[in-house]
Formats: structure tokens, C-alpha cells, sequence
């Protein structure tokens, strides 16, 4: 598996107008690491502990105290295929849907609103236009923004 097949590239896009909407429940201080296909981001904050930031749950949660210990952890049960979407991601390409390099597989019918993380709830979709559904819908529900 090459990992980079998992995860969008983060050069020339401009991350703090995509995120502003997410802070919080990022905090203001932090380091984007990894972003899976799913637009999911993997955040270092100060501590250098990693973060989870699923937008479709609108949930941020530390899952690593490092990224040598994520790193350890992504090799353990079903990490990866659960952080990095691996099987859905497949799904997805093997369904014939292709990303260029500003989209990310948005939901047609977000988890806010009872969507599904299958493949038939995905479409290739603007990353501006993702993270801004994906806030707001997250805050109207009031799941917004709990960490665990």
C-alpha cells in the first residue's frame, strides 16, 4: 500500500480560508500533517499530539501522542482502512469516481443529516465547498465541536 494514495495534496491550496470555519474545534495553533480523501484532517497542535478532525461527524479527536506513535498505531487492527477511509476510497475509484487536485469524496447526504460513508453517498466535491457544508450543517446540529 502507498499511503499517498489515501490522502490529498496539500500544496497550493490555501488551508486557512478552507479551515476557518473549523476553529474551533481546531485550535488556533496547529500543523495540518495528513488529510485522507475524505477531506479528514490528521493535526499536530503544540503538544505534538495528533488530531482527528472527521468533518463529517464534526468531531475532533487525539489519537496519538506523536506522529511516531500515529505512525505505530496506523499498523494496528483497522487503523488505517478507519483513518485513512482505505476501503471506501477503493470503493470509490473502483466505481469510476476520480478527483482532480481541489476535490476531495464530498456526501451527497451528510452524516449530519442521516448520510451514510458509503460509497453511493460520495461524489467528487470542491474542498472550499465541503468544509463549508460540512461546518455548518455540523454546527445546526449541535454535535459540533466535542472532543474525546
Amino acid at each position: 500500500m502507498n499511503i499517498n494514495d489515501y490522502l490529498i495534496n496539500q500544496v497550493s491550496k490555501d488551508w486557512s480560508t478552507l479551515l476557518h470555519a473549523w476553529i474551533p474545534p481546531l485550535p488556533r495553533d496547529f500543523t495540518i500533517w495528513l488529510v485522507n480523501r475524505l477531506g479528514e484532517l490528521f493535526v499536530v497542535v503544540p503538544d505534538e499530539s495528533v488530531h482527528w478532525l472527521n468533518v463529517g461527524a464534526g468531531k475532533l479527536n487525539r489519537v496519538a501522542n506523536t506522529r511516531e506513535h500515529f505512525a505505530q498505531l496506523l499498523d494496528r487492527g483497522n487503523n488505517a482502512d478507519n483513518w485513512l477511509r482505505i476501503s471506501l476510497v477503493n470503493a470509490c475509484r473502483n466505481a469510476g469516481l476520480q478527483l482532480t487536485a481541489d476535490e476531495c469524496y464530498g456526501f451527497k447526504i451528510p452524516p449530519a443529516l442521516q448520510g451514510q460513508y458509503v460509497v453511493e453517498n460520495l461524489q467528487p466535491t470542491k474542498l472550499g465547498a465541503h468544509y463549508s457544508l460540512l461546518a455548518h450543517l455540523n454546527k445546526q446540529e449541535e454535535i459540533y465541536w466535542t472532543e474525546q
